[in-house]
């Protein structure tokens, strides 16, 4: 099972509906080198609500570095906050009390992440299953979603908020308005949201 954050992901998921992202993935092979350190992912990861698999291929040190990597290459070309993210901490634990077998090798393994967006606001990730490698592809996957649904769902208020002022809906232009001030608190540096945020601070 995998955990967001929860402070903004209703209304960022309601602003995009149809168009929010949900990505999971279908399967990863994993290589490692032990002697470099390295190693190298490739992941079929899914949208759930689309239908469309998408091939991720990443190189790394480690296999949440690989994963990491490999998805901002995919996504940070068209998302360019994901390039102003860092990494705080990543912490796996095992949950002894699930264990089915008596040495306990089997209990489940949650791994948490903290991401640190360009603000120094920290967004916790986490997921919990029996393979840790899985957890550990799944925690990163849910937050470079939460990033880029985060930095559509701006730029798609920020549009709809410039259609109300052309129709002087200034009702909506209020509401657009709040809502834009809740989701950049989650959004991370780039040109597209630091031009957006100026233009807003003009008006």
């Amino acid at each position: 099972m995998t955990s967001r954050p929860h402070g903004n992901l209703e209304l960022i998921r309601r602003v995009l509906g149809e168009n929010y992202l949900e990505l999971g993935i279908q399967r990863m092979i994993l290589e490692e080198a032990f002697e470099s350190g390295r190693s190298k992912v490739k992941l079929v990861t899914k949208d759930t609500f689309q239908g469309a698999e998408v091939m991720v291929e990443g190189d790394g040190v480690g296999v949440v570095d690989a994963i990491w990597l490999g998805l901002l290459q995919r996504y940070a070309t068209e998302y360019q906050s994901l390039k102003s993210l860092e990494l705080a901490n990543f912490t796996v634990q095992a949950r002894l009390d699930t264990k089915k077998h008596r040495d306990g090798t089997d209990a489940v393994g949650e791994v948490s992440l903290d991401v640190r967006n360009s603000e120094g606001t920290l967004f916790s990730f986490s997921d919990a299953s029996r393979s840790i490698t899985k957890s550990a592809a799944c925690a990163v996957l849910a937050a470079v979603e939460y990033f880029v649904n985060a930095e559509r769902a701006f730029v798609t208020l920020y549009r709809s908020r410039q259609d109300a002022r052309e129709r002087q809906r200034d009702d909506l232009v209020t509401r657009y308005t709040q809502e834009l001030a809740e989701v950049v608190k989650s959004t991370s540096y780039s040109t597209v949201v630091e031009n957006i945020k100026k233009d807003l601070g003009t008006r």
